[in-house]
């Protein structure tokens, strides 16, 4: 029985396929890899049952990653965040079966820990000894870190206007730190130049192929923690849309190894209604988006106008005869403080925007009586906590409380 199962890489387009034992980054006709596995091999040598056993991590899932020796796991114990019943909000909203997966509490803080942690493990497996990146904050902190822990030099590049507390994420691990007066896709353009100048390994979103097998692991746990019945509806907050990939990746791995039943979730691509270039493909039925001029968004995270991997996440959205939502500003604000009056939990604004659209959608009757609906929060309320304005009244010494 093998660690991993990874057999090659393939292009995501035109399907030339690559060794995973090597560096690559994109396809030579500029499209992302994809990791590949032996699934019939695995099928027969693994059992479902075997992962009883096993750490509450997402290494549990280790056949399925591609990191082919333990002894280059990078791990801070990430993985096997919780599903949450939302009792009380899914009767307020009319969904009855509504589950919050909470990625608020893996390491970093954000969904980003996932990434981060195969990635960088693989990175490690390769040889690699700088990498660089640009980022919206969490991708950059989480992978700062975790660099770190792997004795990796990391360059992160990103928005001034990115989370203060992402960039002193960035800056205690170690990592060269720039900001730039623009967008994540001028920090793109900035890495890319270096990257080329002088030959570090690009970790920047899809331009390698590790990140998005970390982030799919958020679909193996959804399956397992519903006892391998898959839920009827999956909202995930959509910027470079990996976790949504890897979502719809993992669940067709799933089902190629006969581990799970029901059919495939209808996948809900989430954005903000100032940046929606995928909400506006799938309105006008294209595979891929156009850029999104002036973007903007309280939810800085899915802040992304164009996203290397818009054809994938359309693909995923069609092919579970998903669909794509925009959320304004105000509705994003508003669900995040509903969220946590009604349930305790403080989540982020693009977990917010997805819970929104989950209440929009049953509105409308796309989500239908009687389904099971996961909502992701990708993050942690706290690492945006500038945003929320509190000014409660001050009390002088020995003055009592007025009802």
């Amino acid at each position: 029985m093998s660690f991993s199962y990874a057999s090659h890489l393939y292009c995501s387009k035109c399907e030339r396929t690559y060794d995973v034992d090597h560096v690559h980054q994109l396809c030579e006709c500029g499209s992302p890899l994809l990791v590949a596995y032996d699934l019939e091999a695995m099928r027969q040598e693994v059992a479902r049952e075997a992962l009883k056993e096993r750490e509450p991590s997402l290494w549990r899932y280790h056949e399925l990653l591609p990191v082919k020796h333990p002894k280059h796991i990078v791990s801070l114990g990430e993985g096997m965040t919780p599903l949450v019943r939302m009792a009380r909000l899914g009767r307020n909203i009319g969904i009855d079966s509504l589950y919050m997966k909470d990625e608020g509490v893996i390491p970093t803080g954000t969904f980003k820990a996932r990434g981060a942690a195969v990635g960088v493990s693989k990175a490690k497996e390769l040889g690699v000894e700088q990498l660089a990146m640009p980022t919206n904050g969490n991708a950059g902190a989480a992978w700062s870190l975790y660099a770190s822990r792997a004795g990796i030099r990391a360059t992160v590049v990103m928005p001034v206007d990115a989370p203060e507390l992402t960039r002193k994420e960035c800056a205690i691990a170690g990592a060269e730190l720039y900001l730039v007066n623009g967008l994540i896709s001028d920090a793109g353009q900035i890495v890319a130049k270096a990257i080329r100048e002088y030959g570090w390994y690009d970790a920047s979103t899809l331009k390698e192929p590790y990140r998005i097998e970390g982030k799919k692991t958020m679909g193996l746990e959804i399956a397992e923690q519903l006892s391998w019945q898959l839920p009827d509806v999956i909202l995930y907050p959509t910027g470079g849309g990996v976790g949504l990939i890897g979502i719809y990746k993992a669940i067709k791995e799933l089902q190629a190894l006969g581990w799970v039943s029901g059919k495939m979730p209808r996948l809900v691509a989430v954005q903000a209604e100032h940046c929606a270039p995928i909400v506006k493909a799938w309105n006008e039925k294209k595979h891929e988006s156009e850029f999104w001029p002036n973007s903007h968004t309280v939810a800085f995270g899915i802040n992304v106008p164009k996203a290397l991997g818009d054809f994938l996440v359309l693909e995923a959205v069609y092919e579970t005869d998903g669909c794509a939502i925009a959320i304004d500003d105000e509705a994003i604000l508003a669900q995040q403080q509903m969220v946590a009056k009604a349930e305790g939990a403080f989540i982020c604004p693009e977990g917010a925007a997805a819970f929104a659209a989950a209440h929009q959608l049953r509105e409308s009757g796309w989500i239908r009586d009687g389904e099971t609906v996961v909502v992701l929060n990708t993050g942690t309320g706290l690492k945006y906590a500038d945003m929320v304005n509190v000014n409660p009244p001050v009390l002088e010494l020995g003055e009592e409380l007025i009802r």
